[in-house]
C-alpha cells in the first residue's frame, strides 16, 4: 500500500483532511497516526497522520481541475484559488483581463500573507502562474498577478525614489547605489530615469542581489565606490553641519563661542536685575545678540534607492 503523509493541529483535523484529498472513507482506508498534536510553550506541533487505501480499494479519481475547454485565464485563476488553500490563506481570486497577456488581483483578509516583503511572496505566486497558464502553449502569455492595488502603488513609490535618488546624485556628484531589486523594479527605475537630464542608470551584481545604480554627468571621482542609498541621512546632516559653518565646536561663523569669559561674542553675559553688571546682585543669564548664527541650508531631497 501506498501511503501519504498529512498533517493538521489536531489528528482527526488530519485525518479528515487526507480522506478527502485521497477521496477516501474511514472504512476503506488504513490510518496510521506518526504524531499527535499538541501545544508547546511556544507555538504548537502538528498532528502528522499516513492513509492509504486497503488492499482492493482504489481512491475515486478526483475530476482533472484543469478542464481542456477552459481559457488559460481561468485555469491559472482555478489553480491559485488551490494554492491559497494549501498555503491556509483565505482570498479570493478574480480574472480582471485575459488578450495579450493575463491580469488576475487577489483579495486577501492578510495582504501581508500574499505579498510579503517588497512584493516576494506576490512574484513568486507570479512565476507560478505564469508557469500554469503557459502551460501547452508554443508562444508565452505574460501573466500579472496583483494584490490590491500592490503593484500600481509600488511602481509610484518606485517612480519617485528614481526622481529623488536622481537629484541627489548630481548634487552630491556621486554616484548612488540602491538596493537589490527584481527585474520588474528595476526596469521601473531604468525607465523612469531614461529621459531624465543629467542622470544615467546601470545594473550591477548578479542575482537575485542584483541592484541599479545612478550615476551623475557631473561625477566628482569616477573611482569612487557608489553611496549606499540608506547612507544619504548621513550625507544630508553633513551638509547641514557645513552648512552652519563646518565647525562643530563653534567660535567661527555660523556657530557659537563655548568661552566661560563674559562680555565676548558668542559667549553669555552676566546681568544683575537693574540692568548692570554687578556681579553682587542676583543674576540672570541673557545670550548675546550674534549668539544664534543664520542656517540657510539646503535640506535637499530624500531618497532610498536598465535592463
Amino acid at each position: 500500500m501506498k501511503y501519504t503523509e498529512f498533517t493538521g493541529k489536531t489528528v482527526e483535523e488530519a485525518v479528515e483532511k487526507g480522506l478527502a484529498e485521497l477521496s477516501l472513507t474511514k472504512e476503506n482506508a488504513d490510518i496510521r497516526v506518526l504524531e499527535e498534536g499538541k501545544k508547546k510553550l511556544f507555538g504548537s506541533v502538528k498532528a502528522r497522520v499516513e492513509i492509504a487505501p486497503l488492499d482492493g480499494e482504489s481512491p475515486v479519481q478526483a475530476p482533472i481541475s484543469v478542464s481542456a475547454n477552459k481559457t488559460d485565464g481561468e485555469r491559472t485563476v482555478e489553480f491559485l484559488e488551490g494554492l491559497f488553500k494549501l498555503l491556509n490563506i483565505t482570498a479570493c481570486t478574480e480574472l480582471v483581463a485575459e488578450g495579450e497577456k493575463v491580469e488576475i488581483n487577489v483579495t486577501a483578509s492578510n495582504t501581508t500573507a500574499v505579498i510579503g516583503k517588497h512584493g516576494t511572496t506576490l512574484d513568486a505566486i507570479q512565476t507560478l502562474a505564469g508557469a500554469v497558464a503557459n502551460t501547452g502553449r508554443d508562444d508565452y502569455k505574460r501573466v500579472v498577478v496583483d494584490c490590491e492595488n500592490y503593484r500600481e502603488n509600488r511602481e509610484a513609490t518606485l517612480n519617485k525614489l528614481a526622481d529623488n535618488l536622481a537629484q541627489k546624485a548630481m548634487r552630491l556628484q556621486k554616484k548612488i547605489q540602491l538596493e537589490p531589486m527584481n527585474p520588474y523594479e528595476r526596469r521601473i527605475i531604468h525607465s523612469a530615469l531614461s529621459e531624465y537630464e543629467g542622470v544615467k542608470t546601470t545594473s550591477e551584481g548578479k542575482e537575485p542581489n542584483r541592484y541599479v545604480v545612478v550615476i551623475p554627468d557631473n561625477l566628482e571621482d569616477p573611482t569612487a565606490p557608489a553611496i549606499p542609498a540608506r547612507s544619504e541621512r548621513r550625507e544630508d546632516r553633513r551638509e547641514h553641519r557645513n552648512g552652519r559653518g563646518g565647525n562643530r565646536n563653534g567660535g567661527r561663523s555660523g556657530g557659537y563661542n563655548r568661552s566661560k569669559n563674559t562680555g565676548k561674542s558668542g559667549g553669555f553675559k552676566k546681568y544683575n536685575r537693574d540692568g548692570g553688571n554687578n556681579a553682587s546682585g542676583g543674576t540672570t543669564l541673557k545670550t548675546s545678540n550674534d549668539f544664534f548664527g543664520i542656517f540657510l541650508g539646503n535640506s535637499g531631497n530624500t531618497g532610498d534607492d536598465k535592463e
